[in-house]
């Protein structure tokens, strides 16, 4: 065995066994739910009142599929147990990432678009910030200077941001 294999433990190999299933439940849900919207008059995939939970599979396809890309000594177990190895797998998760994209609720988009906010904060407040020497270094730039730095950094407009704001008319 080389080294990496001896590294995977049974957990690991779980996500591939999961993504496996994932995969086949995915494609028989697609075929129930599409035979439940003609019986409903033919609505669209789209409008199927439980087509959300279709996302929430395919979210969860693409986070099983980039876990397992994203550890190599995974790769001999994949070559075992799917049809075209790695490749294949890779070929397919960009199918399904590429469905899961173009089908994200906005809800989903926001919360995707609040965690690089987040990160970006994060970022930026320990930019250049060596706390080895002093712990309380970087704590002097006030919340001013902080929002204006953020929003140069991310080019947005002050003015801009003003205009869309909602007025609070103390209701």
């Amino acid at each position: 065995m080389s080294e990496e294999t001896q590294q995977v433990t049974k957990d690991d190999i779980w996500y591939i066994d999961n993504y496996i299933v994932l995969i086949d439940y995915y494609d028989r849900t697609i075929s129930r739910i599409a035979a439940r919207c003609v019986r409903h008059g033919n609505i669209a995939l789209e409008e199927y009142p439980f087509y959300p939970y279709v996302i929430d599979v395919l979210e969860e396809i693409c986070e099983t599929g980039d876990f397992i890309v994203n550890n190599p000594a995974l790769y001999p177990y994949v070559e075992r147990k799917i049809a075209g190895g790695i490749e294949a797998l890779k070929n397919n998760l960009a199918i399904y990432k590429d469905e899961f994209t173009k089908n994200q609720t906005l809800e989903m988009v926001k919360q995707e678009s609040m965690e690089k906010q987040r990160q970006k904060l994060k970022d930026t407040l320990n930019e250049g910030v060596d706390k080895s020497v002093d712990p309380t270094v970087g704590a002097g730039m006030n919340i001013d200077e902080l929002m204006d730095k953020l929003m140069h950094d991310n080019n947005i407009d002050p003015e801009a941001m003003d205009a869309d704001r909602p007025v609070d008319n103390g209701q």
